[in-house]
């Protein structure tokens, strides 16, 4: 019987030449898929590795048992509070496939193996004797003194009450992401905790018009400046911040406000630290990640999993399913998957049939990927998975069963590269709005992306924010309401505009960086010995945004407004917009979408009276949004109450519409 065709190859014909690859790629999926359910029952089952690995009650036997999976390992010895820390008292048994296991009875050691007691694992194996936290952990800890990590039993009197928390993300028309780092979220200097961003900034998110945040540093990381993508226990979260209550308690309370929470995932690396994570766990050195040079990270001083063990896939595939089970994550956004499904991780120059598919591909990693977007549209059909690639892979988001990898959006990665480079490479006389427009529009059909002018990876140390960008040193001194700048005001018309039209193009989701939405001056630093180990530069400084004699509260109350229209007239719904004048010569963009008209003058100096383009429909139009107004910092050119009225002209057969285009400002009318 032939083989049907892919819809990923029927919808574009250029993937045809590569047919027989993507074929490929589906039968690894399905024959991977189907190995699993055959020993496991079912995809979910073999998910649940959380529940049988590390340490679990159990009620039926009532005790605990300790499992672990560390093949090439000699012998395994669980110490700690609960046996006086004596290493060679309680070892594991050794089953099949590897696996070691001890059993603590509840009546003898009810009083010693108790919530929050600390435990260690010592691994003795051919690279000798090492003490080890246990790789499903739930939770690590710091000493204050001695800063070494270690494992603690993580087994709370009472569950978490999720009662009532019906929230789930499919009841949102469109996603508004507040990517936010919970550390650097307070504006004190020091470490911000859970339970502060979910009384303090929950609210400042919810009132500023987001309805998504995008949690970055969850999983614990034991160096604070690696942003939380250099994981070492991938089922603890990051005791810096608080505990696993308060981070549910976070959740629960975002949901309560109608917010999706989405959870940063790496699993595209590991930190490559031996006695605090999975680096040589069991001695043999290829345990979780690969052997040798491929098992090294060439550029991120990391490790690489191998995809292709069962029990690496059980591992991270339980991952997924432990923060959404336990915790009520909505979706992910999985980090690096570039650099996951290429052997040289995404390091060229061309993309082309061959470099996606024939060549250089991490088929096993690909694998994965498919098996863990089917896996968390399973537990959850309405959640929502993100990729991060800047490749291109074709079907990264299409559905597994067409033959694509199974996201649901890609981040537009090309687009703040773009803003950067046109700010940095071109004065603003020299913007070509024909390829602002290409840059915008350049996602494919039915293929969901997320826009975006800036996220953390362009406001870490040694980059630079837009308004900085925009605004240079100036942003420090020059802020004051009572002040006049024209660096300023260069900087506040445009970096309104950039975010006007970047959400209103460029795709069907919107993201913003914690402060970026009120031009938040500084860069992020994390403390590191290069800074004096100091927290200047890992916070937020609300109250630049609060204080009303600064000028940061109209980019505030602008980003404010452009998420009401976008959300009132559903922007994001529609792929793409219908162009409707480029004006070089005036630098001027029009378009419509969903019904509004959009200008964009991006002149420096050139305001046309008088300005006349064509529209589909006739009427009356009237302002719904314009960048020039007083309340947002602009210079209060427009009159925001005119009435706009189309003219025919009979000969052509078209109907105008004439406004007056100032520089450097944005409108949006629609149509009474």
């Amino acid at each position: 019987m032939q083989e049907r065709k892919l819809r990923i190859i029927q919808a574009d014909p250029w993937l045809e030449e590569a047919e027989e690859e993507i074929n490929e790629r589906y039968r690894r999926y399905r024959g991977r898929l189907t190995s699993i359910e055959t020993d496991e029952g079912s995809l979910l089952r073999f998910a649940d590795g959380y529940n049988y690995f590390g340490i679990n009650y159990n009620p039926k036997e009532k005790g605990w048992y300790y499992r672990e999976w560390a093949p090439q390992a000699e012998d395994l010895y669980l110490f700690g509070d609960f046996n006086n820390w004596q290493r060679y008292s309680h070892r594991l048994n050794r089953g099949e496939y590897g696996i070691w296991e001890i059993f603590l009875a509840e009546d003898e050691y009810k009083d010693r193996f108790t919530h929050q007691s600390k435990i260690k694992v010592l691994v003795h194996s051919e690279s000798g004797w090492q003490e080890r936290i246990p790789a499903y952990i739930r939770r690590v800890v710091q000493d204050p003194v001695t800063l070494d990590y270690t494992g603690q039993v993580w087994l709370p009197p009472k569950p978490f009450n999720w009662e009532n928390d019906k929230f789930s993300i499919g009841q949102l028309n469109e996603l508004l992401i507040y990517e936010a780092h919970t550390g650097m979220s307070q504006e004190r200097e020091g470490v911000g905790t859970f339970v502060e961003f979910a009384d303090y900034l929950i609210p400042y998110i919810k009132n500023a018009g987001y309805n998504t945040i995008q949690l970055m540093a969850v999983a614990e990381h034991p160096y604070y400046g690696s942003f939380g993508y250099h994981v070492t226990n991938f089922f603890a979260v990051s005791s810096r911040f608080g505990t696993p209550e308060d981070l549910k308690y976070l959740i629960k309370k975002a949901h309560e406000q109608g917010i999706a929470v989405i959870m940063d995932l790496v699993h595209s690396h590991a930190a490559k630290n031996t006695l605090e994570g999975l680096n040589g766990f069991d001695g043999s050195g290829h345990q979780y990640f690969h052997a040798g040079e491929r098992g090294d990270h060439p550029h991120w001083d990391s490790k690489i999993f191998d995809y292709g063990k069962t029990e690496v896939l059980r591992f991270l595939l339980s991952n997924v399913k432990f923060w959404m089970k336990e915790f009520h994550f909505d979706g992910f956004r999985l980090d690096g998957v570039t650099s996951m499904i290429y052997f040289d991780h995404g390091f060229r120059e061309v993309w082309d049939l061959n470099g996606y598919f024939k060549s250089g591909v991490e088929w096993d990693a690909i694998t994965y990927l498919q098996l863990a977007n089917t896996l968390v549209h399973k537990i959850k059909p309405k959640a929502v998975t993100i990729a991060e690639d800047v490749s291109g892979m074709p079907g990264m988001c299409r559905p597994v069963k067409e033959g694509g990898i199974g996201f649901d959006y890609r981040l537009g990665m090309a687009i703040p590269d773009y803003w950067i480079r046109i700010l940095k490479e071109k004065t603003d006389e020299e913007w070509n709005i024909h390829e602002l427009w290409h840059t915008l529009n350049d996602h494919l059909p039915s293929i969901k992306t997320i826009a975006y002018c800036e996220s953390h990876d362009q406001a870490l140390v040694g980059d630079q924010t837009l308004a900085f960008r925009l605004m240079q040193s100036e942003i420090y001194f020059r802020m004051s309401k009572d002040d006049q700048s024209i660096v300023i005001d260069r900087g506040l018309a445009l970096h309104k505009m950039i975010r006007l039209i970047t959400i209103s193009l460029g795709g069907q989701a919107y993201l913003n960086f914690i402060g970026n939405e009120f031009g938040h001056p500084d860069w992020i630093d994390f403390p590191r010995e290069g800074n004096n180990w100091s927290f200047q530069y890992a916070r937020r400084q609300w109250s630049l945004r609060e204080n009303p004699t600064l000028k940061y509260h109209f980019l505030a109350e602008f980003d404010r407004a452009m998420l009401k229209l976008v959300k009132a007239y559903h922007i994001l719904s529609e792929e793409y917009g219908m162009q409707l004048n480029m004006d070089e010569e005036n630098k001027t963009i029009v378009f419509q979408k969903q019904g509004l008209v959009f200008v964009f003058n991006f002149h420096p100096n050139r305001s046309v009276p008088g300005y006349s383009f064509q529209l589909p429909q006739p009427g009356d139009y009237i302002i719904a949004l314009n960048s020039d107004s007083i309340e947002f910092g602009g210079l209060g050119r427009i009159d925001d109450s005119q009435r706009h009225i189309t003219t025919y002209d009979a000969k052509s057969k078209v109907h105008w519409l004439t406004i007056y285009n100032t520089n450097r400002t944005a409108q949006v009318f629609r149509r009474v």
